[in-house]
């Protein structure tokens, strides 16, 4: 809810006399000397998030849906269709476009607003499915994660870069060989990770994943650090961070010149709706159907292919990882970044409506198909 509200007022603020103040706010409120509350926002509160997603993705790789080969094969498989096709439509649209750089904004599935909507439908669904969309999105946060620091990074500075790498092993070795369990070590040390990361030109979100592999796992006192610092940080990513990025980056012109959607920058934006509403489901679908086919993974036998489908929908939702893409894909350039956030914007709503109308359909069918059939001819005779 917080993360809707958010979205609203953003797109009531930015569409209304208030621009101008909503844009003083993130753009020319500086925290330091060339740091203003905008890049804090995207580049430090981000690495705070980016430090949850991989707390979760290290928890499912020991202790969850991603613990044994037989149990993660089938989402790992779907997520890489999900994240593959995607990418093919933008290029295929993009190929020979200044927009080809942004090829991994429609590969991202929000978590937060995925589950949100799981959970407004989840009287009509099988209850399995949230562990598979969860874990379908934590392998796609990880991939997409990966995305940004190969392909976004620019001018590397190898000094910094070294600082960095030293950090890292530093608190490897503080876990592995000392056992050091404080939060607060491991805390103060990703900070600095996360200044030479900064830095160093690589990008620094992927600090966070980084500070949450060195987290140790083993329990002291019945509850392990990765999951005392699960219980502290999940809270505020879900109602501070989240929220307030959806805020930041969702000021999108919903009056914007209509010529460049439809001459210019009309490639950018099929590529972004097509990549996100057609090829999310359409790659989760043919991977996990022809992995399924050829033994390489096992579709769980209490989820149904029809199941899968509505997970595959309910993927095509990027919205924060897709508009965090975007603003690090086309930096600087607002035209663009205007152009693709209205696009994921509608991609969203696209989506959520597809799961809606697949559902209610469905549930139309199932009820006519248990309804007994003499009840069924004698409601139409008398009707």
């Amino acid at each position: 809810m917080l993360l809707i509200l958010s979205t609203i007022l953003a797109l009531v603020m930015y569409n209304s006399p208030l621009k101008l103040l909503y844009k003083d706010i993130f753009e020319n409120t500086y925290l330091f000397k060339g740091f203003s509350l905008h890049m804090f926002i995207n580049d430090f509160l981000m690495a705070i998030f980016f430090l949850v997603a991989g707390l979760e993705i290290k928890h499912e790789i020991l202790h969850g849906s991603l613990s044994s080969f037989k149990e993660a094969s089938f989402p790992i498989i779907a997520s890489i269709g999900g994240v593959v096709v995607p990418a093919l439509i933008f290029i295929f649209f993009n190929k020979d476009t200044p927009f080809l750089g942004g090829f991994c904004i429609p590969i991202s599935t929000d978590i937060a607003f995925a589950v949100g909507v799981f959970l407004i439908f989840s009287k009509k669904l099988n209850p399995s499915l949230k562990v598979f969309l969860l874990s379908l999105a934590v392998v796609d946060d990880l991939i997409s994660i990966l995305a940004i620091g190969v392909v976004y990074s620019i001018d590397i500075n190898t000094h910094y870069l070294s600082l960095a790498i030293l950090v890292f092993m530093t608190l490897v070795i503080a876990n592995k060989l000392f056992n050091i369990q404080s939060i607060t070590y491991y805390l103060l040390s990703g900070l600095c990770l996360w200044y030479f990361i900064y830095l160093s030109g690589v990008h620094c979100t992927i600090s966070g994943v980084l500070l949450a592999i060195t987290i140790p796992t083993s329990h002291s006192n019945g509850i392990s650090s990765l999951e005392k610092l699960q219980r502290l940080l999940v809270p505020i990513n879900s109602l501070l961070i989240i929220p307030l990025f959806a805020f930041a980056n969702t000021g999108i012109s919903l009056a914007y010149n209509i010529d460049l959607y439809t001459s210019t920058a009309s490639t950018l934006y099929k590529g972004i709706i097509l990549g996100l509403c057609v090829g999310k489901p359409l790659g989760i679908m043919i991977f996990s159907y022809l992995g399924d086919l050829t033994g390489i993974t096992e579709k769980p036998s209490n989820i149904s292919w029809f199941a899968v489908f509505l997970v595959s929908l309910i993927a095509g939702i990027g919205f924060t990882m897709s508009i965090f893409v975007s603003e690090i894909a086309f930096i600087n350039d607002f035209t663009l970044i205007n152009i693709a956030k209205s696009s994921i914007l509608m991609s969203s709503v696209i989506s959520i409506l597809s799961t809606y109308i697949v559902i209610t359909i469905y549930d139309i069918l199932r009820k006519l198909n248990n309804y007994p059939k003499t009840q069924l001819i004698n409601k139409y005779y008398i009707s």
